[in-house]
């Protein structure tokens, strides 16, 4: 059974920074595809980021272009959310999320993905 827990969250200034994780276990995730999604109150759960396992292939929402950065330690199992220069906008709970197909514009869609992890909060203050 695939397991997702994330950390790192927590509250931070506009313009700071803040490095979260997903710890990945449960199976074997070469050819998998990694993402981060965010829902803030009152709206839709929305992609952020995604990586794929192998090869490091990356990509990103608009919002969040040249401002955050994903990653994956393939030896410790984990994926990487370096956000930077965050703004009151990115407030929200962050959920990484895992699925087998590869990596294309269909992945910004949350129906693709397969598992999930329970999330963590970020918070942005102005």
């Amino acid at each position: 059974q695939v397991q997702l827990v994330e950390s790192g969250g927590g509250l931070v200034q506009t313009g700071g920074s803040l490095s979260l994780s997903c710890a990945a276990s449960g199976r074997t995730f070469s050819g998998y595809t990694m993402a981060w999604f965010r829902q803030a109150p009152g709206k839709e759960r929305e992609f952020v980021s995604a990586i794929i396992w192998s090869g490091g292939t990356t990509m990103y929402s608009a919002s969040v272009k040249g401002r955050f950065t994903i990653s994956r330690d393939s030896a410790k199992n984990t994926v990487y959310l370096q956000m930077n220069s965050l703004k009151p906008e990115d407030t929200a709970v962050y959920y990484c999320a895992a699925t087998s197909a590869p990596l294309t514009s269909r992945l910004v869609r949350r129906t693709e993905y397969d598992d999930w992890g329970q999330g963590t909060q970020v918070t942005v203050s102005s």
